[in-house]
């Protein structure tokens, strides 16, 4: 009798290939090659990419054994993993707040953190709120769709400065059906914004903000394939951040706010340049770990 594909050791699994044996198998090879410090879902979220299965249904198909051709499409998709390629990006897709993105190398991918900017303008749009709001660095357009999926009455600006993340963020507004009522600049922070939305409500960016001095730190699934322009920003990390806040202030109207994601120990030095620049009202969020994230002003 086969022995209980539960409890074998994974090294010592074989064929045939169940979705068990494969998840075991997949999870004790990424953990033990330090792929993934998530190794058990990206196996399972690969998985069912092959399979074209809602994830969770692997959990009731354990017994399911796989064909040949769907062996090789999964092992394909491991070695993509092993090389550090990252999940989203073999996916091709992100689930971001309250929508589903299309994501590949031209772009950042948004992260959990980034969610909380989202949040934190949506407290300051009401539901009927008829308002212009900026998004600058939008990359995958990822908080500029998720302001106006959530807001149907705001006019939504989104300004990148590369022209291949605008042509996946105009792609993913095509999708969503928000390509009327969120209009995409290409250009070096507010440049190139038609005039007609200043003064603005809000300014909402997710810009880069490693430092070059933390290169070596940075992960190689992030600093190896997602894009150098949306990642690093100066050997301090806040060279587009001094120039993206007195931008802000003079674009925004009395009143307005200027919310701005920020690196975990970056909090006090924006908050001070927000102050320099005029804004009042100064606050820092933190992440979910408790790390500071967001830095948020006022313009009087």
């Amino acid at each position: 009798m086969e022995p209980d594909p539960s409890t074998t050791p994974p090294e010592k699994l074989g064929p045939p290939w169940t979705i068990l044996k494969i998840l075991r198998w997949t999870t004790h090879f990424f953990e033990t090659k330090k792929v993934s410090e998530s190794a058990r879902l990206d196996s399972e979220l690969l998985l069912a990419k092959v399979l074209n299965f809602e994830r969770m249904k692997l959990y009731t198909h354990f017994d399911r054994p796989m064909s040949e051709d769907e062996l090789g499409e999964y092992r394909a998709l491991i070695k993509r993993r092993a090389s550090g390629e990252p999940v989203a990006y073999i996916l091709g897709s992100k689930g971001f707040w309250e929508i589903d993105l299309k994501v590949d190398s031209r772009v950042l991918i948004p992260r959990p953190e980034t969610e909380i900017l989202v949040e934190e303008c949506l407290k300051r749009l009401d539901k009927d709120a008829d308002a212009r709001v900026i998004d600058v660095g939008t990359g995958s357009g990822a908080i500029a769709l998720s302001l106006a999926d959530a807001r149907p009455n705001i006019r939504v600006a989104a300004t990148d400065i590369s022209p291949d993340a605008l042509a996946l963020a105009q792609e993913n507004a095509a999708a969503l059906e928000l390509a009327e009522r969120v209009e995409f600049f290409e250009g070096d922070l507010l440049e190139n914004v038609r005039a007609d939305f200043f003064p603005c409500h809000i300014i909402v960016s997710n810009p880069p903000y490693i430092g070059e001095d933390e290169r070596d730190d940075i992960m190689v699934d992030v600093k190896g394939f997602e894009p150098e322009f949306a990642l690093f920003s100066g050997a301090d990390g806040l060279d587009v951040i001094r120039r993206l806040v007195p931008a802000s202030f003079d674009a925004l109207e009395s009143g307005g706010h200027f919310l701005c994601e920020i690196g975990y120990q970056q909090g006090e030095a924006v908050e001070n340049i927000l102050k320099a620049a005029g804004f009042v009202e100064t606050s820092i969020r933190q992440d979910y770990a408790r790390l500071d994230r967001v830095v948020m002003g006022q313009k009087p």
